[in-house]
């Protein structure tokens, strides 16, 4: 059938791409570095931005848009951020095209029509944003401001891989303003907890959540908090992100308020961003050498009856037997598909569903009908049971829930086997080569120690856990005092 892919254990980066494709998830695009998000991968982050988006609601955030276009000026006003993301920057010069007199049927950019100003595509929105908050914010009544957008942003990336880096993707991106240092703290910390819940109650997907080191953080940010999970290669990947930017972007573009006092003072400020990358993080996380798998809770597709029969006699009777139990599912939320397409052969739709995911297969026939029974696939263990049509809606829905539970628990059993401590470089390094995954090691605390390190090993500190470890030692490289142990790993 063409679909075979290759296997992880052979080439796991290859396995990754073979996968997305086949999937349907994702295609190449004519633009060097950007993506096709197809039908099938645009339903999945669909559900997950449907889900995230009633989070920050219930949070008390609203949504809104700002232009994708920052003009040069207001993108040079915060110079760490400027200068974190200047080699990504996409820029318009030119805002008209004409015919080219030299090659009939061609265009060049029109001289004369460049732009007073340049305008950088926005790679985060920080500065657009907040020019926008000056005009918004005079007193603390007019605060908090607790808005998300999601949009597209674009980093010039020049080595790309479907949904992990590519040079547009899809994302959301809140920016808050505050009265007060800890309201702006409180808020980028309950934003952490809104990621980490939703990567692990809906992805199935278990991450540490810590802080990162001065050298990782967001460009702008005094503070950079993270959920980092592991993929089944051992290598690890930021999930999310949530930034206390201080009063840095406040002083950047002067936005101030007047407090119950009448005195003017800074806003405070934060952002907090997932993309599309986490579809990436799913794929990885689960999948096996047949294809995707996918947690129910938000698989586009939950449950698909294959019906085998011989003519449409066969057909309308498994058709009518099932429609109540496919009302059911409906009604209790579940998405069903009946797949009664007659150009492909029940063991193309296997195969076909089994590549993408689907977390529950019923098949049934003529003789199941007979004997009040179907034939129930779990794509998570690919078990199959022989169950009795009386109450299977009911039953069905439990397997979901146990599915999902059980996605997460063999991934939480994967990442706390691949959580290595390491006191010396020897081990450090042999451990990184041999195992990967998270080697636990204490470091000086110095800049120059950290870089060194990944320069030798491509290990950077993925984080400093939040339940941090309080005791010391020695620094792995160094042997000088060091404080509690961090997490490096090679990443994505």
């Amino acid at each position: 059938m063409g679909k075979a892919i290759t296997p992880r254990a052979e080439d796991y980066s290859q396995w990754y791409n073979d996968l997305v494709l086949k999937a349907g998830l994702a295609d190449y695009s004519a633009v060097r570095g950007c993506m096709v998000i197809k039908p099938y991968g645009f339903a999945l982050w669909e559900n997950m931005r449907d889900v995230l988006d009633k989070m920050f609601k219930a949070t008390g955030h609203v949504n809104a848009y700002f232009p994708l276009f920052v003009p040069k000026s207001l993108f040079e006003a915060e110079e760490k951020n400027a200068e974190g993301f200047a080699k990504e920057c996409a820029v318009v010069t030119h805002y008209r095209l004409k015919a080219d007199p030299q090659n009939k049927g061609k265009l060049i950019v029109d001289p004369e029509a460049r732009l007073e100003e340049e305008l950088v595509v926005r790679p985060t929105s920080e500065a657009i944003i907040w020019n926008t908050y000056k005009d918004w914010i005079q007193s603390y009544r007019d605060l908090p401001i607790l808005i998300n957008q999601w949009a597209n942003v674009v980093r010039w990336e020049m080595r790309t891989r479907l949904f992990l880096r590519t040079a547009e993707f899809l994302w959301q991106e809140g920016h808050t303003a505050h009265a007060t240092e800890a309201e702006a703290m409180a808020e980028a910390r309950q934003m952490l907890e809104v990621y980490a819940e939703f990567v692990e109650n809906y992805m199935a997907l278990p991450v540490i959540k810590g802080s990162k080191t001065e050298n990782e953080r967001f460009a702008g940010a005094v503070e950079t908090f993270c959920i980092e999970a592991l993929m089944q290669d051992g290598k690890a990947l930021q999930a999310g992100t949530s930034h206390f930017l201080g009063q840095n972007f406040a002083k950047a573009f002067d936005v101030k308020f007047s407090d119950k006092n009448n005195q003017l003072s800074h806003v405070w400020a934060t952002s907090w961003g997932v993309s599309t990358r986490l579809i990436g993080a799913l794929v990885m996380a689960h999948s096996d050498d047949d294809g995707l798998i996918l947690p129910p809770r938000i698989a586009p597709l939950q449950v698909v009856l294959v019906p085998i029969f011989k003519g449409v006699d066969q057909l309308d009777v498994i058709r009518s037997r099932m429609a109540p139990v496919l009302a059911e599912l409906r009604m209790a939320g579940i998405s069903v598909k009946f797949d009664d397409n007659e150009n492909n052969r029940p063991g193309w739709k296997f195969a076909e569903y089994e590549m993408q995911g689907v977390p529950v297969r019923v098949a049934v026939g003529n003789r199941d009908l007979e004997n009040n029974t179907v034939e129930v696939a779990r794509r998570d263990t690919k078990e199959k049971m022989t169950v009795s049509m009386d109450g299977l809606a009911i039953y069905i829905s439990q397997l979901l829930n146990d599915i999902q539970q059980n996605l997460y628990k063999r991934a939480l059993d994967f990442r706390n086997g691949m959580i290595t401590e390491a006191d010396d470089w020897d081990s450090f390094v042999n451990i990184l080569d041999t195992k990967g995954g998270f080697v636990s090691a204490r470091y000086d605390g110095s800049s120059e120690t950290e870089e060194k390190i990944k320069d030798l090993t491509k290990a950077t500190i993925r984080c400093i856990p939040l339940e941090a470890d309080s005791s010391s030692g020695l620094c792995v490289l160094t042997g000088k005092p060091a404080g509690g142990r961090v997490l490096f790993a090679r990443a994505y």
